[in-house]
């Protein structure tokens, strides 16, 4: 069948050490050989997702920024969307006056800026093997295009600073993926309709596209393709609202589903 593949990278490709295995490489690069077409679809910038196609010679499409930003093989621009830097500097004096223990970040285009390269920073850094640029965000012209706000916030108040940013801005889409990060996306933009536009690049119908994920933010993304697979490693009320399981990140559980399909021999 016609059909294109996509993929969350943290939690779903990737192991709990931020690590692809062998076994995850070669089932991409089978498809690739067979000439269909894998998506990385993530959170992340560009450049926390280019270390991942060097290291494994992946030719793919990106989805950054949880839809903000679309990339086709050639990392050429297919769509792009965000909101003006006074509404990111707004919603960031908020969460300022309102004390929220997080660290704030901005990623513009494939630039990730930052006000201090504090402990938070200097994790994600490592996972994502991109740097931070450290800037004022006061300073930044206020029409410059912003992709996304990332929130990294203390475990213990995410789901707090979440209840409250979504209370307090409605003009965005707020979504927690992972419990310490809370994404905050320009209205419109979901994994699911940057789904819908790379399905439509590729001529495939939606009803046959392939999905993999593993937290809240992937969710519209399961819901709008034809064969959704949560990972087992999900939170449990995903578990009891998805019905179609794969095996968890660490098992391998996008190569199991594959090899369910078809898709790749095994």
């Amino acid at each position: 069948m016609k059909t294109v593949v996509f993929s969350d990278i943290d939690g779903t490709l990737l192991h709990s050490d931020h690590q692809m295995s062998v076994a995850t490489k070669e089932a991409i690069l089978s498809l690739q050989a067979k000439d269909i077409p894998f998506v990385i679809v993530s959170a992340r910038s560009p450049s926390g997702i280019y270390p991942i196609l060097k290291k494994n010679d992946f030719t793919c499409a990106i989805i950054a920024y949880s839809g903000g930003l679309i990339l086709n093989e050639a990392h050429e621009v297919i769509a792009s969307q965000g909101f003006s830097a006074s509404q990111a500097k707004a919603m960031i004096g908020f969460m300022h006056q309102q004390g929220f223990d997080l660290t704030a970040n901005i990623y513009s285009g494939d630039d990730w800026i930052v006000e201090k390269r504090d402990e938070r920073v200097l994790r994600e850094e490592h996972i994502v093997e991109a740097k931070a640029r450290v800037a004022s965000f006061n300073e930044l012209s206020d029409d410059m295009s912003v992709n996304k706000i990332l929130c990294m916030c203390n475990p213990d108040y995410t789901n707090d600073i979440e209840k409250a940013l979504k209370e307090r801005f409605k003009d965005v889409v707020i979504s927690k993926s992972s419990d310490i990060l809370i994404e905050i996306n320009a209205l419109g933009i979901t994994k699911a309709h940057a789904v819908e536009v790379l399905c439509d690049y590729y001529h495939c119908p939606i009803d046959q596209a392939i999905a993999f994920g593993d937290n809240y933010n992937d969710l519209s993304m399961l819901e709008a393709v034809g064969h959704p697979y949560l990972m087992a490693n999900a939170p449990q009320a995903l578990l009891e609202k998805l019905p179609t399981h794969t095996l968890s990140n660490d098992d391998d559980g996008l190569v199991y589903a594959l090899k369910q399909l078809q898709l790749i021999d095994g």
